[in-house]
């Protein structure tokens, strides 16, 4: 029974996120988020007794998703800063290929300010790219005129991420979004790093697992 009531929240969690993709947080409905996931209302107020909660799940769940990738990149001995530049090109297909994340995105954007607040995935992810700046920083890998508070690097990267958002949102395809991030982190790079240094970071997408640092070609 346990396996059967996680089975059916993950679907409602799916559905969840088509249907505020679809249809933008107003306009989605309980109701058709049950019909979407071929459950009964009831069984939808079993595991979510609002629409609010059903959001707030769907962005926890894109949150963890984003926390697990950088933990794995992390395991494997990426640099932090090439672990925020996969980061970055992580959100651009997941924007594209999971409707939870696409769906966190649009949640966010449209609950700015409401009351009581749903779970803020945008914050999720400057959260997960200042706790990366702060171990390059730790580790000596900043440019010394970064050893500020983070404003900086946080207002470039925020700008950044919405820019994926909009330009994913508006139908750029993957590979070309992908060239896009590439070609802003080799702008970006040296506001961050040593000149020196600049060429040990890969701005491309990667095209495998978790990799160690490496030289770009």
């Amino acid at each position: 029974m346990q396996a059967r009531s996680l089975r059916t929240r993950q679907k409602l969690l799916l559905a969840g996120a088509r249907m505020f993709n679809q249809n933008g947080y107003a306009g989605a409905t309980l109701g058709q988020i049950a019909g979407a996931a071929g459950v009964t209302k009831g069984a939808l107020y079993f595991h979510f007794t609002s629409k609010d909660g059903l959001a707030d799940a769907v962005q926890e769940r894109g949150g963890a998703l984003l926390r697990d990738f950088v933990r794995r990149h992390g395991e494997a001995g990426a640099a932090p800063v090439q672990v925020l530049i996969d980061l970055t090109h992580w959100l651009a297909r997941t924007f594209h290929d999971d409707p939870v994340i696409r769906a966190s995105f649009r949640i966010t954007g449209e609950c700015t300010g409401r009351r009581p607040p749903v779970a803020d995935f945008h914050q999720a992810w400057i959260t997960e790219a200042l706790r990366l700046l702060g171990r390059a920083r730790a580790e000596g890998a900043l440019l010394s005129t970064q050893k500020g508070e983070g404003e900086g690097p946080e207002a470039l990267l925020s700008a950044t991420v919405c820019g994926i958002a909009v330009l994913a949102g508006a139908g750029m395809p993957h590979g070309e979004l992908g060239d896009r991030v590439g070609a802003l982190w080799k702008t970006l790079l040296p506001a961050l790093v040593a000149p020196g240094d600049v060429a040990h970071y890969r701005t491309r997408a990667q095209t495998t697992g978790p990799a160690r640092q490496e030289r770009a070609a």
